[in-house]
C-alpha cells in the first residue's frame, strides 16, 4: 500500500485529515455562498473539492483523556478493527458488506411492524450549494422549468449514506481493496453505492440517549459508548437484531440550539467503543445525528467511521433523528420499518437520501 496512505490506528498528530469526514457547517455555508473560481472567474468543481476536503485547524485529531475503568485498552480497540473484520465473509468481490444480512425474509418482518402508518423522515431539508434554475416557454402561455444542482454531500449539511468505498486504513479500503487501484478522479470501481441499488429495507431501532440521560443532548464531556447503547436497549425494550438498522440519537440539534458549536472542534458523539457493539450485533446500517466523537481517547482520526472499511457497515450520516425520537416516544416503541434508498449512482462514494420510518 501506498505509504502516504492514511493509518486508521495513528497518532493524531499525522492525522489532520480526520477534518475531511467532518468539514464544519460554518465552512460550508462559506462554500455556499463562494463557490471557488478560477483565474478567469468561471466555476472550479476541483477547487470546491480541495476546499471540502481541507480540514480546518482545530479538526486536527488528538488523543484526549479517559478515566473509566470500563474503556478498554488501544490493543483491544485495535483488534475490533483487524481480527473483527467482515472481509471475505459474503465471498472476497462482495461489494454489499452487511447489508447481506438484510434477507427477503428480514425485509418482510419489517414490514409486520407497520401499524399505524405513521411516516417519519430522517432527512434535512436539501439545500445544495449551486442551484440555477431555467424556464422554458411553451406555446399558448404555457411553461416548464428545470433544474442543475451542484453539491457536495458528504459533510454537515446533507442527509446521505457513505458507501463502503468512502473511506480507508493503510490495510485498504472494504475488503482490502487499493483505493489507488479502485479509485479515481473519474469515480470509484469497487464498493460504490449502487451495489445497494436495491433500497435499504430493514428493522430499524432508535436509541434515543438524550431521553435515556435525563439531558437534552449529548455533550462533549460525555459521549455515547457502546456500553450505554446496551443499556438503553434493555431500558427501552427492545433488542438490536442481526440485520437491523441502527439509528442513534444524540440530540445534535438541541445542542446546537443551545448555542453549542458542531463544526470542526471538540464535539460530542459516538466513542469507539460503540464500534464493539455494532460488530457484536451485527448491524447492517449506522445510522446518527451526532458524529464520530472527538477529541479520541486513542488518537484514532475514524474511530466510528471505520465500521464502513471494516464491518461493510452503510453510514447514514447527518441524519435528523429529533422528530423521530419524538415520533418513537408518541408510540411507546422504539422499532419501526426503516427504508433508506440510495440514488442509483455509478461508481459513487455515497449519496443523499430521504429516509422514512413506517410505524
Amino acid at each position: 500500500m501506498a505509504s502516504s496512505r492514511r493509518r486508521f490506528i495513528t497518532s493524531l498528530t499525522s492525522a489532520a485529515a480526520g477534518g475531511a469526514a467532518a468539514l464544519g457547517t460554518r465552512a460550508l455555508a462559506a462554500s455556499a455562498t463562494a463557490p471557488p473560481t478560477t483565474p478567469d472567474g468561471s466555476f472550479s468543481p476541483a477547487a470546491l473539492l480541495d476546499q471540502h476536503l481541507a480540514p480546518p485547524q482545530a479538526a486536527v485529531s488528538r488523543a484526549s483523556t479517559q478515566t473509566d475503568p470500563r474503556m478498554p485498552t488501544a490493543a483491544e480497540v485495535e483488534s475490533w478493527y483487524t481480527d473483527r473484520r467482515n472481509w471475505g465473509r459474503w465471498g472476497d468481490d462482495d461489494e454489499k458488506g452487511a447489508i447481506n444480512l438484510i434477507t427477503p425474509q428480514k425485509s418482510a418482518a419489517a414490514a409486520a411492524l407497520v401499524r399505524t402508518g405513521r411516516k417519519v423522515s430522517a432527512s434535512r431539508v436539501f439545500e445544495p450549494e449551486q442551484h440555477f434554475m431555467r424556464k422554458s416557454p411553451r406555446p399558448g402561455g404555457a411553461g416548464a422549468v428545470v433544474d442543475y444542482y451542484g453539491f457536495i454531500y458528504h459533510g454537515q449539511t446533507i442527509t446521505h449514506i457513505d458507501a463502503l468505498c468512502h473511506m480507508w486504513d493503510s490495510d485498504g479500503m472494504w475488503q482490502g481493496r487499493d483505493p489507488d487501484v479502485e479509485i479515481t478522479t473519474q469515480g470509484a470501481s469497487f464498493g460504490t453505492i449502487d451495489a445497494w441499488s436495491e433500497g435499504i429495507v430493514t428493522r430499524g431501532v432508535l436509541i434515543d440517549v438524550p431521553r435515556h440521560r435525563g439531558e437534552p443532548y449529548v455533550t462533549p464531556e460525555r459521549p455515547v459508548h457502546g456500553w450505554e447503547i446496551e443499556e438503553i436497549t434493555s431500558a427501552q425494550g427492545v433488542a438490536v437484531e442481526p440485520g437491523d438498522a441502527l439509528l442513534v440519537y444524540s440530540g445534535k440539534d438541541a445542542f446546537v440550539r443551545a448555542g453549542g458549536d458542531y463544526g470542526g472542534g471538540d464535539r460530542p458523539g459516538l466513542n469507539v467503543t460503540c464500534a464493539k457493539f455494532i460488530r457484536d450485533h451485527d448491524v447492517s446500517l449506522l445510522g446518527w445525528d451526532m458524529m464520530d466523537a472527538r477529541p479520541d481517547p486513542y488518537g484514532l482520526a475514524f474511530p466510528m467511521h471505520g465500521v464502513l472499511f471494516n464491518y461493510g457497515v452503510a453510514l447514514l450520516d447527518n441524519a435528523l433523528l429529533e422528530p423521530l425520537a419524538d415520533a418513537c416516544a408518541e408510540e411507546g416503541r422504539h422499532e419501526f420499518m426503516f427504508m433508506a434508498l440510495p440514488l442509483n449512482v455509478a461508481r459513487g462514494t455515497g449519496s443523499p437520501a430521504n429516509p422514512i420510518a413506517m410505524f
